[in-house]
């Protein structure tokens, strides 16, 4: 008998003392594999993005642009590995983005484009400062997120400040723990020493602001002049001194416009205090009464050097923050854990291992009952083994334990079982035939006679998987573990199987099974069961079509409930996670104290969702990023008219509801709130996979900026009146109201004055200026010297026109409102630019009846060609699903946000699969040397379709990227089944046979083992149902399986009729 590969590799280890060696080996490597691997919740996508910021001052917006954006963009767009160039420009300012390809390095990405920048540095216009180029990547991302606040009855006791310091302390002692990476600190204000220059005061005592200016900054000057020898000694010479509080400060003299001395508190109050930063952060909290309160907070945020376990750092994180306790921490402050991405990874990793403990022992019951427990006995080594050597192979690739991988292996278990089954029955069949073979014979050739079938069937399954790997894009890196853990399970499971399941068959028969069972044609009840159904079908030739027909039909009607929305399209589902964001953009120009008060407001909302027990509220700041954050540059949000709410869920076991549900509750509460014109309120949930600017994004491209910006108004409006359209807004916004102080030349002339000494006295009144610093021993950190008035005099009134400051050479006083014009006018709004070409953004979420862009998509469209643009005197704009318009001349509305990752992820899925068929098709025919054989055994792979929308019809679910990945692993498991029916067929047939008892008999015999690997393929689909992102596989798998394997025995044997009847009648 030819043994082929399986056979001879059977017959070298089954008696081979290095057998069980390799055994142990393969579970030493796995188990240390499993305990070093770092885990993570989320597959780590690489997007490097890095910030250009450069100040412009004085410029407008589109002058900014035209001097600064566009000859940057164009230095930035010709590095290598840029993907895209995105320009926002503002008055007085340019930032340019640079995001790199998915996959690149961050530090690589920062030196190409600071050595891009120096190469052209000639460029740069006069007058511009250099630019601040920052580089943010996942590693970026805080992992660990502390909020300091006082407890219920300390709240008096802490303020701001307090907090800010002890804050600051607790940072620099865990920085101190291993792979902790960049932190910083959000909320809380330093304190400082303050100069506030009184008007009045100043012109009482004749003093000019210019001499405050000076007595402040150089008398707080200290400086080393070198070293001198004295009485033998070398001695160390210090000039000036430093000041080292705020009574020292007002006690330093200044001169008046006569000469005479003034002390410096006398014109001026100095105190010590908190900065006056227009921003805040203060915390919500309920107690267990059910209670809320609030106390003002500080938030540190810590994120993890590249390539470190999340789990080990965040855990080290909380042991040096409990170690503090009573000793850095007072006992009247809590430390609350407001995000812990090591214990959400550890969590979802060792809920996943459960389940993936849960699907190898329900199959290997499976197996007890189905075949024996001794064959159970060999699955249960094999299962663990298999994944063990997964675990090992992945590590040295470099993948982490998360989601994505975990749920690789826990489908590929039905899968990979399915060698060990096909060979453990196989033996079993060939033990219990009546002849004087012994055992290990008996093994060696039973692994010979389904070997070549299942060296096929593996590579069909690796075939069919593989190509998922050359997905494009975000979902590239995110979907990546899925065919390189499921194909090394496979490859891996081959060799298990031929080499060790046969050993471990022979190691557990020893005692039993003298005289077998005695050799059963007949396939067992599943078989008999087979028959009556087969019977039917193949009885004759018109049955048969009949049933092709009806098959075929039902796979067409499947694939029309696409079309009729019975099952909707989306990209992932959302997860259920512990924490809802909601962003507030009050119109451009709102005081932080209004901005506040619709914190405060939404806060209320907050409190009224049971499932809430904490939320931090952060105004003129931003709360702590997220990878969607960093993606949507929210740590850039610091202005007034801007704030966050984090909420903090209870764990998910605690709540019936998922974040998804309670953030759609929360939506609508939200609705009640009354807001100013123009102000938006987003409810901002962490997005399953890769993360996008908005998942509805309309760029409006155009000739000008108004065209432009009307086209994008209307739009706007049609998004508001699509019902499940919601937290619409636009990337212009509304004009920032501005106080220009313009400084007369011909005064300055007349007075004798420096414009320089004028501008200089003006930026220090409106804005701050620090001038020094006090140092005050006992290991803190010395306090900034500022100048500037109080925040609430910051305003042009008559006490500040009449500020006198600068002096005549005359000694006359000049008032600031002697030399300056005040008017207020109105900023230019926001500036966007991508890849290039100008274009303003309408941005929308999806909520409700649809949750996937292409739904919104649809509506608008269809909105977007009813509407009346003539009578408002626009044209319509052109709608493009994909690439930049050639001809800006005309409007056009391009679609992005999660589109544009949904249509690049299934594009590639479908390229993917095609390529799938045809690597099937190859090795099929390599096999069977046939070029039509391989066509019946590819035509199973359509009748999943018809499961697979059953299921997602009966779960209520969206057809996702994970559905997708299941039908084309689907292709490799069915075409798996129809090679060992269709080798079966050929190795049965006879010339003394009629066509009809050959089928049949290679159906009833096949039929149970076929069952076995479908069920046990189902079983590791049941497990990960409950998950709401990979719910999508599971359906596919379970549901796909249950309709293509009962199918696939019917339909071959069917087409075989149809194609080949020889009209003789089954004798069976």
């Amino acid at each position: 008998m030819n043994l082929g590969v399986s056979g001879r590799l059977t017959r070298a280890t089954i008696a081979s003392p290095l057998t069980p060696l390799f055994l142990l080996a393969a579970i030493a490597v796995g188990l240390l594999a499993l305990l070093s691997i770092p885990r993570e919740e989320e597959p780590q996508i690489s997007v490097p993005m890095v910030d250009i910021q450069v100040m412009a001052p004085g410029l407008s917006a589109a002058d900014a642009t035209e001097l600064v954006g566009i000859p940057l963009e164009t230095i930035v767009k010709s590095v290598d590995g840029v993907e895209h160039v995105y320009t926002q420009a503002q008055d007085d300012g340019v930032m340019v983005t640079a995001r790199f390809l998915v996959g690149s390095n961050p530090e690589d990405a920062a030196i190409r484009i600071e050595e891009k920048l120096r190469a052209n540095w000639d460029r740069k216009p006069v007058g511009i400062p250099d630019p601040k180029v920052t580089v943010r990547g996942i590693n970026d991302v805080p992992a660990v997120v502390l909020t300091l606040a006082p407890k219920p009855g300390a709240a008096g006791q802490w303020n701001d400040a307090s907090l800010y310091e002890l804050a600051a302390k607790l940072r620099t002692e865990i920085a101190k723990v291993d792979n902790v990476g960049i932190s910083f600190l959000v909320g809380g204000r330093p304190e400082e020493i303050r100069i506030a220059p009184d008007p009045a005061r100043l012109r009482q005592y004749g003093v000019p602001l210019g001499s405050v200016i000076e007595a402040a900054s150089q008398a707080n000057r200290s400086f080393p002049l070198g070293n001198i020898r004295e009485d033998g000694k070398a001695v160390g010479v210090t000039a000036g001194r430093t000041l080292s509080s705020a009574q020292e400060v007002g006690l330093l003299t200044v001169r008046s416009a006569s000469g005479s001395p003034v002390y410096l508190r006398d014109v001026a109050s100095v105190t010590q205090g908190p900065r006056e930063d227009q921003a805040r952060a203060w915390r919500w909290a309920k107690e267990e009464n059910g209670k809320w309160h609030s106390a003002p907070a500080v938030s540190i945020a810590f994120a993890k050097r590249a390539g470190a376990n999340a789990v080990v750092v965040s855990d080290a994180i909380l042991e040096r923050v409990e170690s503090l306790k009573g000793k850095l921490i007072p006992d009247d402050v809590t430390v609350a854990v407001t995000r812990n991405y090591g214990e959400t990874a550890n969590e979802k990793a060792n809920e996943l291992l459960f389940h993936l403990a849960l699907a190898t022992v329900s199959i290997v019951v499976l197996i007890g009952f189905a075949i024996g427990w001794r064959e159970a006995g060999v699955t249960a080594v094999v299962i663990p083994t298999t994944i063990l050597l997964t675990m090992f192979a992945s590590n040295l690739m470099g993948y982490t334990i998360n989601r994505v991988s975990l749920f690789a292996l826990i489908f590929s278990i039905g899968i990979l079982v399915d060698d060990a089954i096909v060979m453990i029955e196989n033996i079993a069949r060939h033990w219990a035939m009546d002849d004087d073979r012994n055992r290990t014979q008996a093994a060696i050739e039973a692994v010979a006679e389904v070997g070549n079938p299942t060296v096929v069937a593996t590579l069909t399954v690796v075939a069919a998987l593989l190509p998922m790997l050359f997905v494009s894009g975000l979902m590239g890196p995110y979907m990546a573990p899925i065919p390189v853990n499921a194909s090394a399970a496979m490859i891996f499971s081959f060799f298990v199987a031929v080499v060790i399941a046969p050993w471990l068959m022979i190691r557990f028969a020893r005692k039993t099974l003298g005289s077998g069972h005695g050799h059963d044609e007949s396939g067992g009840k599943l078989g008999q069961l087979y028959a009556r159904v087969a019977h039917r079908v193949i009885d004759t030739k018109k049955s048969a079509r009949n049933f092709l027909i009806a098959v075929g039909v039902a796979t067409l009607v499947a694939c029309s409930m696409f079309y009729f929305k019975a099952v909707t399209v989306k990209l992932l589902p959302f997860d259920n996670k512990s924490e809802v964001q909601v962003v507030v953009d009050m119109p451009e120009g709102t005081a932080l104290e209004n901005t506040g008060r619709v914190l405060e407001d939404v806060a209320g909302v907050v409190r009224g969702l049971p499932e809430a027990t904490a939320m931090e509220a952060y105004v003129g700041t931003s709360a702590p990023f997220n990878f969607n954050g960093l993606v949507r540059h929210y740590f850039l949000r610091s202005q007034p008219e801007q704030g966050d709410v984090m909420v903090t869920l209870l764990p998910k076991g605690d709540r019936s509801r998922s974040s998804h549900q309670i953030a759609l509750d929360l939506r609508q509460r939200l609705k009640a709130l009354r807001l100013p014109n123009g102000a938006s309120i987003k409810v901002v949930e962490t997005p399953p996979g890769p993360p996008v600017l908005a998942t509805l994004l309309a760029e409006v491209y155009g000739p000008d900026e108004v065209t432009r910006q009307k086209t994008a108004s209307e739009l706007e409006k049609i998004f508001k009146s699509v019902p499940f359209i919601v937290d619409v807004d636009n990337s212009f916004g509304e004009a920032r109201p501005k106080l220009r102080l313009d400084v007369q030349r011909d005064r300055l002339d007349y007075y004798g004055l420096s414009q320089r000494q004028v501008a200089d006295s003006i930026g220090m009144l409106m804005g701050s200026q620090t001038v020094g610093y006090a140092p005050r021993g006992d290991g803190r950190s010395p306090l900034p010297i500022t100048i500037a008035l109080e925040q609430k005099d910051r305003s042009w009134t008559q006490a500040l026109s009449s500020m006198p400051v600068a002096q005549t050479p005359g000694g006359q006083l000049i008032d600031l409102g002697a030399v300056v014009e005040a008017r207020t006018e109105t900023g230019s709004p926001a500036i966007f630019r991508r890849d290039g070409r100008y274009a303003d953004m309408v941005t929308a979420e999806l909520a409700g009846a649809y949750e996937a862009p292409i739904y919104g998509m649809i509506e608008v469209n269809r909105a977007v060609d009813a509407y009346d643009w003539a009578a408002k005197g626009l044209q319509k704009p052109e709608i493009r699903l994909n690439g930049q318009p050639e001809d800006e001349s005309v409007p056009s509305l391009l679609w992005d946000g999660e589109w544009e990752i949904t249509w690049v992820t299934f594009r590639d899925m479908g390229g993917a699969f095609m390529v799938a068929l045809l690597a099937i098709y190859i090795i099929v025919v390599a096999q069977f040397k046939s070029f039509r054989l391989p066509l019946v055994i590819l035509t199973p792979v359509p009748l999943t379709l018809v499961g697979i929308v059953i299921g997602h019809m009966l779960f209520r679910a969206p057809f996702t990227a994970t559905s997708m990945i299941g039908f084309i692993a689907l292709a490799g498991i069915i075409v798996r089944n129809s090679i060992l029916l269709v080798d079966f067929i050929r190795h049965s047939a006879t010339p003394d046979k009629s066509l009809r008892d050959v089928l049949l008999e290679a159906g009833t015999i096949r039929f149970k083992p076929i069952v076995l690997t479908a069920a046990a393929a189902m079983i590791g689909a049941a497990v990960i149902l409950t998950d709401p992102i990979f719910q999508g596989l599971a359906i596919s798998l379970l549901f796909g399986l249950a309709s293509s394997t009962l199918l696939t025995v019917l339909v071959i044997p069917a087409i075989y009729i149809v194609l080949r009847d020889d009209g003789k009648p089954a004798t069976r």
